[in-house]
């Protein structure tokens, strides 16, 4: 009988126990999933949920702050997912959050993270719906790994292919590669090309310093350079020196052959030139003709006074004074 008590209180200890880790363990449960606190439900609409299930965890900002409630597919592009937050979070969240759905590590469950916008906004009412964001799934990732290893393993081959075409001496490349004499034309192509660039740069300063030099202000160099107008002025005078250099020297050599006749011609220039006798003739000729002007003119002065001819000579000023007046 004392056995049989033992046994009853044993069993009555064990189902309390029992109970109490039920119940404990109900209302751990309960808890997680918001169904004895305060809450407030919010929805966000997704084109593909990516394995979510209900009871899943809602995180803001990392912070556990609710559970997936409900997935309703409205279509075939458009899925609701209702959530249920503790009502303690609801001023912290603002109507320009986003929700995205991600994964609880490498291989954990989903859930969905909200993340605040840096914008500022109003705060968040019961019921409302904020925007959502779909991440890449991990068989896009995968597919477009796929993708690239592909396209890479391509390249690699068509570098091989290059790579083994240079080192057979093949194309314009594997020529310059392997061509020992063409890289050293090369070699003093480009060492010419460096003398001719220092010798250019040396030019360039000469005729920088030369330019330097010019005094803009006073120089007849500084008007050509500056003064289009004078420099074809300048250029329309060498043109007509040319040609007067050109005339002068048929000139003069038309003057040399008149010199060379007359030197050695029979003329009268080349006679009046070397007989003596006849330049005292001319200059004494020159002499009596000389005198005879003034006699001649000395004797129509006499005669104006001639009372025989004084008439006819008043006559003529007369005459001359009319028709200097008549002109008048």
């Amino acid at each position: 009988m004392e056995k049989s008590n033992s046994q009853k209180i044993r069993l009555g200890i064990f189902v309390i126990i029992s109970t109490l880790l039920l119940i404990s363990l109900l209302y751990f449960i309960g808890n997680k999933q918001n169904l004895f606190g305060k809450t407030f439900r919010i929805s966000a609409v997704f084109n593909n949920v990516n394995g979510l299930i209900l009871g899943n965890n809602v995180r803001y900002s990392g912070i556990n702050v609710g559970t997936v409630k409900k997935i309703n597919m409205i279509n075939d592009t458009t899925i609701c997912v209702d959530m249920v937050i503790e009502d303690k979070f609801l001023k912290h969240l603002k109507k320009n959050a986003i929700a995205a759905i991600g994964s609880d590590g490498l291989v954990g469950s989903m859930v969905i993270n909200i993340v605040p916008s840096k914008d500022s906004s109003f705060t968040l009412i019961p019921g409302d719906t904020i925007k959502s964001f779909s991440k890449i799934s991990t068989n896009d990732m995968l597919s477009t790994l796929n993708t690239t290893n592909e396209n890479a393993a391509i390249l690699t081959s068509d570098l091989l292919k290059i790579t083994t075409a240079i080192n057979q001496g093949k194309g314009t490349l594997g020529l310059l590669i392997n061509d020992t004499e063409m890289a050293s034309n090369l070699k003093n192509t480009t060492l010419n090309l460096k003398n001719a660039s220092a010798n250019a740069s040396i030019a360039i300063n000469d005729i920088k310093n030369m330019i330097a030099a010019i005094n803009y202000d006073e120089s007849f160099a500084a008007v050509l350079l500056s003064d289009s107008i004078s420099a074809n002025q300048l250029k329309e005078i060498i043109t007509n020196l040319e040609k007067a250099s050109s005339k002068i020297d048929s000139l003069v050599s038309n003057i040399n052959d008149v010199v060379a006749l007359v030197k050695n011609g029979n003329g009268t220039i080349n006679y009046m030139l070397n007989d003596t006798t006849l330049v005292e003739n001319i200059d004494t000729t020159m002499k009596n003709i000389k005198e005879g002007s003034v006699l001649l003119n000395e004797n129509l002065e006499a005669l104006k006074h001639n009372f025989l001819t004084k008439g006819y000579f008043k006559k003529l000023e007369k005459q001359k004074a009319k028709e200097e007046k008549q002109k008048e």
